[in-house]
């Protein structure tokens, strides 16, 4: 299937077309720009590896795998605190 071709729910579409118009734009173009916005996984680990060896050179902070899969547990455990209904 083309990109195209894909469909996005109706009141999805509606909420969207609102705000591209609330912007002076189509939805069209209001969906191209916010694509130019999105980072691909390997751009995301690119920056993320840039980000780690900056704070690195700043503060000398070098977590551990070990110590950055803790981290990365604590975050997603408090983000499905906040998240619950």
């Amino acid at each position: 299937m083309s990109d195209a071709n894909v469909r996005i729910p109706e009141e999805a579409r509606d909420r969207l077309a609102a705000v591209a118009a609330a912007e002076g734009l189509s939805l069209r173009a209001y969906l191209a720009r916010l694509a130019e916005t999105v980072l691909t996984p390997a751009e995301r680990a690119d920056r993320a590896a840039q980000a780690k060896a900056a704070l690195n050179a700043w503060t000398g902070y070098n977590p551990s795998a070990g110590e950055e899969a803790d981290l990365d547990d604590e975050l997603d455990r408090r983000l499905a605190q906040v998240q619950r209904p």
